[in-house]
């Protein structure tokens, strides 16, 4: 093979070109490229971490959201229950005013009725107290022949009623 045997004639042009293609290599990739691919990473980096830290931001400020809004909502809350209790107490305080107006019209009737039953009572009493007396002093003329005075026979058929 010609080639490596004339590989020490051409040794150092061949090392001179591989210099050459190696340094332009390097400055071309090296200084060029790589900078440029570094940058571009570092850039990408720094997005990455702008972008995580507005993320944690967004999150804080949605759990401050929330917690505001829980705070509100329980506020509501609390208010929505102080004005059904105050409601309720209305009512309950309505209905106890209604009851109360209503059993003084039922205890006004009772009172009413009771007093005409007693008056009934009395009348009745009064009715049979005057038939047993007229019946009495019937009897007493019929068997004994007898004429009597009336308050006698009343004090007597009062008496037999009271006592029996």
């Amino acid at each position: 093979m010609p080639q490596i045997a004339q590989l020490g004639e051409f040794y150092s042009s061949q090392i001179f070109w591989l210099l050459i293609f190696f340094g332009i290599t390097f400055f071309v990739v090296g200084r060029g490229m790589v900078p440029k691919v570094m940058d571009t990473v570092a850039s990408r980096d720094n997005q990455i971490a702008a972008d995580l830290k507005a993320a944690e931001a967004a999150r804080a400020q949605a759990d401050a959201e929330e917690a505001a809004w829980r705070t509100r909502e329980n506020a509501a809350r609390a208010e929505a229950q102080g004005a059904i209790a105050d409601a309720r107490a209305r009512a309950a305080a309505a209905a106890t005013q209604r009851l109360a107006v209503a059993q003084a019209s039922i205890d006004a009737t009772l009172a009413g009725a009771e007093t005409r039953i007693a008056e009934a009572r009395r009348a009745a009493a009064d009715d049979i107290e005057n038939v047993a007396a007229e019946a009495t002093r019937d009897i007493v003329s019929r068997i004994a022949g007898l004429s009597l005075d009336d308050a006698a026979v009343r004090g007597a058929v009062k008496e037999n009623l009271v006592h029996g």
